[in-house]
C-alpha cells in the first residue's frame, strides 16, 4: 500500500500538469516493449495454437516487467533518500492517471462546437476515438466525445488509482501496461485474435471492479450536481450489460442516465458500419453542453474516489499501527 499523501500528490500533479508532451512517458516505453516481444513471438511461431500459447507471454513480460522496473527504481531512490523515493512514487503514479488529459480532450471538442467549427471538432474527436469522424454532425460528435470520456473514467482514472492504493506505483504501472497491451493487441481480428487474447482478457479482469465502482461514483457525482442520480443507477441496471465490453457499459450507461440522453448507435470504422447497443433514454437531443457536464462528472468522480480511497487506506494503516501521513 502507498502512503495517503503520496496518492494525493499524484492526483494534484496530474491535475496541474497532466502529461506534458516534452516529458517522456512510460507508456511509450511500454509500447516499444510490446512491439519487440510481439515481433519475437511471431519470429518463432505463426500457427494459431502457437500464437495463442505465446500470447500469454505478452502480459507476463510487459506487465511483469513494468512492475519489476518500477519497484527497482523506487528501491534505488529509497537507498539514496526516503523522500526521493516518495517523490518519485508520486510522479510515477501521476503518469498512470489522466484526469487533466481526458478533461482537456473533451473540452477541446466542446470549445470547437461552441465556436461553430465542426471540421475542427471532428478532427479533435478523431484524435481520441477509433471511429470515422469526417462526416459526423454535431449530435454524433457530442455522442462520440461523451462516450469516450465516460468510458475512460475507468481505465484512465479509477483503475490506476485503485491499484496505486493497493500496491503503490509498481502495481499502478503494471495496470497501465495491461491497459496498453489491450489497446495495442487486444483486437478480435485476424492479426491479433490469437496473440492478443490473454492481454484482452486480463484487461477485462483488471477493470471489472473499477468499472462498477465508477458507475456508483458517477451517480454520486450526479447527485452533487443536482442531476437525476436515480436515473443513472436505473440505466446502469438496465443497459450496462448490453455493451460488447464487460466493463465499458457501466460508466457509459451511468452518464447517459445522469444526462437524460441516449448513447450508442451506429459507428463507422474505416468505412465499416457497426451498431452499438443503445444506453439511456432519448429524453432530449444531444448538445455540446453534455460534453462539459460529462467532464464535470469525470472530475467529481476522480476526487470522490480519492477521498474515499485514501480514507479507507488511512483507517487500514492506522489499524495496523502504522503512520499514514
Amino acid at each position: 500500500m502507498t502512503a495517503v499523501w503520496i496518492l494525493w500528490a499524484a492526483v494534484v500533479i496530474d491535475l496541474l500538469i497532466g502529461d506534458p508532451r516534452w516529458l517522456p512517458h512510460p507508456v511509450i516505453g511500454m509500447g516499444k516493449a510490446i512491439r519487440a516481444v510481439e515481433k519475437l513471438i511471431r519470429s518463432r511461431t505463426q500457427s494459431p495454437a502457437g500464437l495463442k500459447r505465446a500470447g500469454i507471454l505478452l502480459p507476463l513480460i510487459v506487465a511483469g516487467g513494468s512492475y519489476a522496473i518500477t519497484l527497482l527504481l523506487l528501491m534505488l531512490c529509497a537507498f539514496i533518500h526516503p523522500w526521493l523515493a516518495a517523490g518519485a512514487e508520486a510522479v510515477l503514479i501521476a503518469t498512470t492517471i489522466a484526469v487533466k488529459g481526458l478533461r482537456d480532450a473533451g473540452l477541446e471538442v466542446y470549445g470547437h462546437l461552441r465556436a461553430g467549427d465542426l471540421p475542427a471538432a471532428r478532427r479533435s474527436l478523431g484524435m481520441i476515438v477509433g471511429r470515422d469522424t469526417a462526416h459526423l454532425d454535431e449530435p454524433e460528435i457530442v455522442r462520440g466525445t461523451v462516450e469516450t470520456v465516460a468510458e475512460n473514467i475507468v481505465d484512465a482514472v479509477i483503475s490506476p488509482l485503485l491499484y496505486a492504493l493497493i500496491g503503490g506505483a509498481p502495481l499502478a504501472m503494471a495496470y497501465r501496461a495491461v491497459n496498453t497491451l489491450d489497446s495495442m493487441v487486444g483486437y478480435k481480428n485476424e492479426k491479433y485474435e490469437h496473440i492478443g487474447w490473454a492481454s484482452a482478457r486480463l484487461d477485462d479482469v483488471a477493470n471489472w471492479i473499477p468499472a462498477r465502482l465508477t458507475a456508483g461514483l458517477v451517480a454520486i457525482s450526479a447527485a452533487m450536481f443536482s442531476l437525476p442520480w436515480r436515473k443513472s443507477i436505473a440505466m446502469v441496471r438496465r443497459d450496462a450489460r448490453k455493451h460488447p465490453s464487460p466493463n465499458s457499459g457501466f460508466p457509459e450507461s451511468a452518464v447517459a442516465g445522469a444526462l437524460g440522453i441516449r448513447l450508442g448507435g451506429e459507428n463507422s470504422y474505416q468505412g465499416i458500419v457497426s451498431f452499438r447497443a443503445y444506453m439511456g433514454d432519448p429524453e432530449r437531443a444531444l448538445n455540446a453542453e453534455d460534453i462539459r457536464i460529462t467532464t464535470r462528472l469525470l472530475l467529481a468522480a476522480s476526487v470522490i474516489f480519492t477521498v474515499i480511497g485514501t480514507a479507507v487506506l488511512a483507517i487500514v494503516i492506522a489499524a495496523g499501527g502504522g503512520a499514514w501521513v
